[in-house]
């Protein structure tokens, strides 16, 4: 009821010690950004890395060395990704989104907010971590890459803190007051 054998018992210890080492192996020679929270494409590959080093471990059809291939596959491809990503406009541009600006000196982007599924209840949410009190307290609010929401309260001393964010479609009406 508990387990099926001793045996069964023992090749989880050991086959998941050695597939969990070489999984930090691996992440320490592709370096830091292999597991970063920057996007959708970097949630993916950690997620994969899990479930591969779960599959690993608990199923017995998995020999050790397949398992620790598929490891190493895994993070070979997200690092030519990323490596690639930095080279060609093309390929960042399939992996990568931009930042959106949700807010803007006071007023709601409520097409922007809408084409990223952003409630007015969030941006309100982010702007109290931040100590605020209301949208006229901040300068800016965006959805960040890895879909956090990030509030500019000062324009001022950050005049740089949108620089990457694409301004406000043309098209779409004025920010609303809030």
């Amino acid at each position: 009821m508990f387990f099926d054998t001793w045996f069964g018992l023992l090749r989880v210890v050991v086959v998941g010690t050695l597939a969990y080492l070489a999984l930090i192996l691996f992440l320490r020679i592709s370096g830091k950004r292999t597991l970063t929270k920057l996007n959708a494409f970097d949630l993916v590959v950690t997620v994969a890395l899990g479930s591969t080093l779960s599959s690993i471990i608990l199923t017995k059809s998995v020999a050790l060395l397949e398992g620790v291939l598929a490891l190493a596959t895994l993070i070979a491809l997200q690092y030519l990704i990323t490596w690639s990503s930095l080279r060609s406009p093309l390929i960042r541009g399939l992996i990568k989104a931009e930042p959106t600006l949700l807010a803007l000196k006071g007023g709601l982007i409520e097409s922007a907010m809408r084409r990223q599924r952003v409630t007015r209840d969030d941006v309100l949410s982010a702007l109290r971590s931040e100590g605020l009190g209301d949208l006229s307290q901040a300068a800016a609010v965006v959805l960040e890459t890895d879909g956090s929401i990030s509030v500019i309260k000062s324009l001022s001393d950050r005049a740089d803190g949108l620089a990457g964010v694409p301004p406000p479609e043309t098209n779409s009406p004025a920010p609303s007051r809030s």
